[in-house]
């Protein structure tokens, strides 16, 4: 049987995770979502992984939940469903607290459940021609999994909108809203990626997945003297960390730092 999803990893030990459902324009199931956080955690785990990418097979990104298992989840108790989301719940929490750059490649139709897999993403590249819908009213369900990373990339404003209305919206609206990074043709998603990874892998592994989660620390903070503080102890530990000891002495030495290799360093 085919997998739904796959896991590789390449010769500059970027991660892809790909949506293996083309048939079903990759809408997932209860399968897919316990594979999806498996491949996250093991990327999260895996210490050579540099980066991840999250791409679909077929022509779509994803259509959002699977109709039979909407339908089986409907014969559900309270209880089975609870469980059931919080199974969604815990795999796009893996995903965003990955510690690692993650980047999705969207290509046609991302509606429900998968725009908050984008948003889940640090970054997102999305075809000029690919559609979006937060969808689930339309069948009498909210978008609750997933609003928390949503509402953070679009904004509440903006999500009060889209929650309600479930409008089919643009790429060129989506990377206005905040949800893409860029829109680009199709035939320039691979190579977008590409010059986005290019700069990532020239960066200090360590002080990557610092920035990252500094960003989601400090975007819920007061500044105040405190946070001022903190963040000045922050970077005293990570100039003083062998990665900041050997990024700064590479600059002042003009050459390449230890984790960048030749064919990087452009």
């Amino acid at each position: 049987m085919e997998q739904s999803v796959i896991y590789s990893v390449d010769e500059r030990n970027v991660a892809t995770v790909t949506l293996n459902r083309p048939e079903k324009h990759n809408a997932f199931d209860d399968e897919m979502i316990s594979e999806l956080t498996r491949v996250f955690k093991k990327a999260a785990e895996d210490s050579t992984v540099r980066a991840l990418i999250l791409r679909a097979e077929g022509k779509s990104f994803s259509a959002g939940a699977d109709l039979n298992w909407m339908k089986k989840m409907a014969s559900f108790t309270k209880e089975q469903n609870e469980s059931d989301a919080l199974a969604l719940a815990v795999m796009l929490q893996t995903l965003y607290e990955m510690p690692k750059p993650t980047i999705a490649r969207v290509q046609g139709a991302a509606f429900g459940g998968a725009v908050g897999l984008i948003a889940c993403c640090d970054i997102a590249i999305g075809s000029k021609l690919s559609k979006f819908c937060l969808s689930e009213v339309k069948i009498g369900l909210i978008p609750a999994t997933i609003s928390p990373y949503v509402v953070e990339a679009m904004g509440t404003r903006v999500s009060r909108r889209y929650f309600q209305t479930a409008e089919v919206f643009s790429a060129r609206r989506a990377r206005r809203l905040g949800l893409l990074s860029e829109s680009v043709t199709e035939d320039e998603l691979d190579s977008t990626i590409d010059n986005l990874l290019s700069n990532i892998l020239k960066n200090g592994p360590q002080a990557v997945a610092k920035a990252k989660s500094l960003v989601q620390w400090v975007s819920s903070q007061e500044i105040n003297d405190s946070l001022l503080s903190e963040t000045s102890k922050l970077i005293a530990e990570v100039r003083t960390s062998d990665e900041g000891q050997e990024g700064l002495s590479a600059f002042l030495e003009k050459r390449s730092a230890s984790w960048v290799e030749v064919k990087n360093d452009k």
